[in-house]
């Protein structure tokens, strides 16, 4: 029997999905020719002295300035390796805390899991001074440990993949018992292959909420050789590196194509991370 809905139901529904896409294209479309037109041909068309979609001379040398006079290779180095280290790092904790409250038994687990999930219920600023007060402690102010460490497990994080490890079967956790695996070697060779998707949509996350942190890092890093992509965008605006306004979007689309290269990349096991995550409470 055929189920499908008739094409007066699905034709709007393509329209609203495609408009909804185009608005979220749109400003980075907006960004990347911005960003390959002169001063004088953005205030131009700014002025409506050129008309709608007037061709332009594509001006690439404002990538090399921007790459050059705002010292992105520095910035994208710190935030490279604070989004790595954390994404990595974090999907071990998480994946291990979600495969222990899912398959473990031991005293206490309803407990700290409820415990775990209340604190979703908090704002992040809430965290942030607490976080603040032991990264003191530790000496991690104003160092690119301060960004890492706090973030090296999340309520949302150990919460996704205990979702993730539940839809693992649990004869296939017999199995793996009866042939002498312990706790670990069960986690890693017999759940860890069932939920790739779900770790690679929980990485997608990590990875793009640590490239587009801005408050913590604002309250933790002081100095300028510190800083991340985020806080260099605050001082890209500031006008601080350079004030062409072509030369500005030119450093704001580098710093973007990340994000949008990671989410290309694992899109397919993003949706099936979702999917995966939903199949068993």
């Amino acid at each position: 029997m055929n189920t499908r809905p008739s094409l007066w139901v699905r034709l709007p529904v393509h329209v609203l999905v495609w408009a909804a896409s185009l608005s979220f294209v749109a400003p980075f479309a907006w960004m990347v020719s911005t960003s390959l037109k002169t001063d004088g041909q953005i205030l131009a068309s700014e002025l409506r002295l050129l008309p709608e979609g007037a061709p332009w001379e594509w001006a690439w040398t404002n990538y090399l300035s921007a790459w050059d006079h705002a010292h992105l290779a520095e910035f994208y180095g710190n935030s490279l390796v604070v989004s790595l280290t954390l994404t990595v790092l974090a999907l071990t904790h998480n994946a291990l805390a979600g495969f222990a409250f899912a398959r473990l038994r031991f005293r206490g687990r309803d407990l700290a899991f409820g415990l775990v999930l209340s604190t979703m219920m908090l704002p992040a600023q809430v965290s942030f001074l607490f976080a603040y007060l032991i990264c003191a402690w530790l000496g991690y102010v104003d160092n690119l440990f301060g960004l890492i460490v706090p973030g090296l497990a999340s309520a949302f994080g150990i919460f996704y993949l205990r979702q993730a490890c539940l839809s693992v079967p649990q004869s296939l956790l017999d199995a793996g018992r009866i042939d002498g695996f312990t706790d670990f070697e069960l986690f890693w060779h017999v759940v860890r292959p069932s939920i790739t998707p779900a770790l690679a949509a929980l990485a997608i996350f990590t990875f793009m909420g640590s490239w587009n942190a801005f408050f913590w890092p604002l309250v933790v890093i002081d100095s300028t050789e510190h800083f991340t992509l985020p806080l260099a965008v605050n001082a890209l605006a500031s006008g601080e590196y350079v004030s062409s306004w072509a030369v500005q979007m030119a450093a704001l689309t580098i710093i973007t194509l990340p994000n949008v290269a990671v989410f290309l990349l694992f899109s397919r096991q993003f949706m099936r991370g979702l999917a995966l995550t939903g199949v068993k409470g």
